[in-house]
């Protein structure tokens, strides 16, 4: 992609430097440079960790760089991921809505209806519980706070607030509740699997023993590319909610570009980021470099993604008008926290220990509250909790 974007100009030539991904290391790395004074113009945040950039100063203010043409184009869902206080700090790059990936063989050889709510995944669930000891419709993956939190998203909840200057934190609310009721039932009932999405994980896919699977628009490509012999056998449908007819989702995954502090040449390096989020040419670049189904936020590149992607795996489903009716649901009133990386680690922690505990998963969120809000405080921020 840098490749193409320079040779589509003569006045800016941009220099790509590959880190590790940001859990592995990345993140890390950006920090001890900005630390040191030297941290590269551009760098990739997924949105998630946007507000621990913006707290921490490296994160640089965007909002009277970013071009009209740019602002106007941009999903408002997901550019209110990156804006605080009316100021935005990094520019989405795509938006991924929270669909549900389903065996459509199996589903249609055992005349499976795809459920549309959340009562009906659970009854289906039962269903393939008592036809089979070895099949599941699902796994609550114990290292997943993101999708967890898409959850808690589209049931209205939300962990952190910043009205009056002061950050809110309230990780058990009544939409948390909701969703770790939910699933805590289906745990305990034996109606899903509890395990990190992994190596075991992806072995129980690939002997057909998870039915379904929840996650975002991207993990279609990513499906793809780990289960190639299975081509064919997987659809994708809207994610249930919790009552027909509703119309709101979470979302999971997504990346975002911003500018450090320590850029010198802010313009241009804008102008490369207004490149890659929204010419056909980035588009087609970045997915002809492997097996991406990326949503993007720019809706004129929509169709470039829907040309440029492979839909045989799919037999023939068309993913990105799926995705197009999905992304406008994600709710755009949605807070991350400001030391999200730890706050996740925190959760994946607590939910490792929920199956050989008395604990649950409301307990993992409540325990992560606890072992957050000390952080905040530490940073010297004015912050205020409640629990159930």
């Amino acid at each position: 992609m840098v490749q193409a974007f320079n040779e589509s100009q003569d006045d800016i030539e941009v220099v790509f430097n590959q880190i590790p991904d940001g859990g592995s290391g990345g993140y890390a790395n950006i920090r001890n440079a900005a630390r040191a004074g030297n941290a590269p113009d551009v760098i990739t945040l997924e949105y998630p960790q946007v507000p621990e950039f913006v707290v921490d100063g490296i994160a640089r203010d965007l909002t009277d760089l970013m071009s009209d043409g740019l602002h106007s184009k941009i999903l408002p869902e997901a550019l209110a991921r990156t804006t605080y206080e009316d100021r935005i700090y990094s520019v989405p790059n795509d938006l991924e809505p929270l669909v549900l990936h389903y065996r459509r063989d199996l589903f249609q050889e055992r005349g499976y209806e795809v459920p549309t709510t959340w009562a009906e995944f659970a009854e289906l669930g039962r269903r393939i519980r008592d036809e089979s000891d070895t099949e599941r419709i699902a796994n609550f993956p114990t290292n997943g706070g993101t999708y967890f939190a898409g959850f808690v998203q589209q049931s209205g909840g939300q962990w952190f607030d910043t009205a009056d200057d002061t950050w809110h934190v309230a990780m058990s609310d009544t939409g948390t509740q909701q969703v770790a009721s939910l699933w805590q039932e289906l745990i305990d009932d034996d109606v899903v699997t509890m395990m990190a999405d992994g190596e075991e994980f992806d072995a129980m896919l690939s002997r057909d023993r998870i039915l379904t699977r929840t996650s975002g628009a991207w993990d279609a490509g990513a499906q793809m590319s780990a289960r190639p012999g299975q081509a064919g056998q997987w659809a994708i449908a809207p994610l249930p909610q919790w009552e027909a007819g509703d119309a709101q989702l979470g979302d999971h995954g997504g990346s975002t570009f911003t500018l450090t502090s320590d850029s010198r040449e802010p313009e241009a390096a804008m102008e490369f980021i207004e490149w890659q989020v929204s010419h056909p040419d980035s588009m087609r670049a970045r997915l002809s470099a492997g097996t991406s189904s990326m949503f993007p936020v720019v809706e004129d590149l929509v169709d470039v993604a829907r040309e440029t992607f492979d839909d045989e795996y799919y037999d023939g489903q068309d993913i990105y008008t799926l995705f197009s009716e999905e992304a406008p649901k994600v709710r755009d009133d949605w807070n991350w926290g400001p030391r999200m990386t730890a706050t996740l680690q925190l959760m994946q922690d607590n939910f490792a220990r929920v199956p050989a505990t008395d604990d649950t998963l409301l307990d993992a969120v409540e325990a992560s509250q606890a072992g957050t809000v000390p952080d905040l405080r530490a940073l010297g921020l004015s912050v205020s909790e409640s629990s159930a």
